[in-house]
């Protein structure tokens, strides 16, 4: 077995995984940064950009479940989802399994614009591909999913 096919030792495993946490920072902000510039002019924060998101991928949600969903507060989420109705790209509809809690639906403003913005990000991350294999992408995502696990019991509303 090869050293890079080796599972990691428990001495390895600690410094190798910050070797990760290095990076997710600084690649967070950089292209938390690069989204806002590019949304200058339709005036579009990450925020708003990461609620148009969700609700293109899973459709219609409550601000609750769109909480969860991005480990972030509740009362963060509702003033992005408040910008974006403000903006006319979201809104609010009678949530059937709840009255009090209404679902936050894509308008079709808000479904065009975050398809274009989603079609600027894979055309910009083609760049990054280069000569990355499936197999590398599926570590990355893998390492990633396992850290994420770890730390699922952390509350972010505190």
């Amino acid at each position: 077995m090869s050293d890079e096919e080796r599972p990691l030792s428990h001495d390895e495993a600690g410094p190798r995984l910050m070797e990760v946490f290095a990076l997710i920072g600084p690649l967070y902000r950089r292209v938390q940064r690069k989204i806002e510039q590019d949304a200058a002019g339709q005036d579009l924060s990450v925020g708003v950009r990461a609620v148009l998101d969700l609700l293109r991928e899973h459709g219609p949600m409550t601000v609750p479940q769109m909480g969860r969903a991005q480990s972030i507060s509740r009362q963060f989420v509702q003033r992005m989802v408040n910008d974006a109705a403000a903006s006319g790209l979201v809104e609010a509809v009678p949530n059937p399994a709840h009255a009090r809690s209404s679902l936050i639906r894509l308008t079709d403003s808000g479904g065009t614009t975050i398809e274009a913005v989603v079609a600027r990000e894979h055309a910009l991350l083609r760049e990054a591909a280069d000569d990355l294999t499936t197999a590398d992408v599926d570590t990355c995502v893998r390492v990633l999913s396992r850290m994420l696990t770890l730390f699922d019991d952390v509350d972010v509303n505190s």
